[in-house]
């Protein structure tokens, strides 16, 4: 054989072994997707996947399901995507946190960062900090004043210890000089209870969730950790505005696969994922739910995000000695 036959021969196979990558990519999708929500049923979690289920289906030319999986800050969830085939047809729903902050909290067989790889970010929002109707601030400058008249015996609500809600908790008391005793809960719906039974005073929610309580006026509003004034709360400042920019952050809901999904597999997903924002009934729906529309933002911007979030919560968690149940 000639040094010519053995480079076509090799260029052959070569060729050979990319083809099967190539037309399962081509292929995709050829059965209906599965999203898994990482949250039980009727979460935020589980309200986007249903908003985007469809149209996204639509745009591909397939169907969809949508699979809420509750339990173990995620861990579940995203279990079931590794185990899944790593071919594009099963997905996941989930917020940030599931990266940037759960790894802290809580000890995981999984490595979150690298079993999950960002595709697009389908929704994102804010923090807000509420209170009981009857505390008696009007304001942000008054609460800090108050706090601050009262050391020690203000408590403020957490949807979770170790979370975003935590920490800016941690980061008010540092930047503001007042000592609120953190109470951490397992979930926003008995925290707010608790919130409008003025059981706690306080406390840094999402905005989606206490959004409606707050135009139904069992919760007041003190400010927003979005960059910019809430859309659906317009009259609530900044932290920035007020002078706490160190309170400044954003929780966002994104689409996500394992990292090995064939590339152009994972490009096709994230194009029909954007299509899909650009809807006008989606866009409405999500204000509708007190959120903003994802930013377009590519794959490894949202990837050094996490890095920097989960930088960021790590040490301030460590700083007043927060360990991982």
């Amino acid at each position: 054989m000639t040094s010519m036959q053995r480079r076509h021969l090799l260029a052959a196979a070569s060729l050979a072994a990319l083809l099967p990558h190539a037309a399962r990519a081509q292929a995709f999708p050829s059965k209906p997707l599965r999203l898994i929500a990482a949250g039980p049923a009727g979460a935020t979690a589980d309200l986007i996947a249903r908003l985007v289920a469809d149209p996204l289906a639509k745009a591909l030319g397939q169907t969809a399901i949508v699979d809420p999986k509750p339990g173990a800050a995620g861990a579940i969830a995203v279990g079931d995507l590794v185990q899944s085939p790593h071919d594009g047809h099963t997905l996941l729903v989930g917020v940030n946190s599931l990266v940037s902050e759960i790894p802290h909290i809580v000890k995981l067989k999984l490595d979150m960062g690298r079993e999950l790889r960002p595709l697009a970010e389908l929704a994102r929002g804010g923090l807000v900090l509420v209170a009981n109707p009857a505390f008696p601030a009007r304001n942000l400058a008054e609460l800090v004043a108050h706090a601050k008249a009262n050391p020690g015996k203000l408590n403020v609500a957490s949807y979770s210890a170790g979370t975003l809600s935590h920490v800016l908790g941690l980061l008010l008391n540092h930047a503001a000089g007042i000592d609120l005793t953190h109470v951490g809960y397992k979930g926003s719906t008995p925290a707010l209870a608790d919130v409008m039974g003025n059981h706690v005073p306080l406390m840094f929610d999402g905005i989606a969730t206490s959004l409606p309580l707050i135009r139904a006026g069992k919760l007041k509003a003190f400010a927003v950790s979005t960059p910019k004034r809430s859309p659906v709360l317009p009259e609530v400042p900044t932290f920035t505005e007020l002078g706490f920019p160190r309170l400044e952050a954003l929780a966002w809901m994104g689409l996500w696969c394992p990292p090995d999904v064939p590339a152009a597999v994972q490009l096709r997903l994230r194009d029909a994922a954007l299509g899909v924002l650009t809807l006008p009934a989606v866009r409405d729906r999500l204000l509708e739910l007190g959120f903003d529309v994802g930013s377009p933002r590519g794959t490894d911007e949202m990837v050094a995000g996490l890095k920097s979030d989960f930088d960021r919560v790590g040490a301030v968690l460590q700083s007043v000695g927060f360990k991982p149940e």
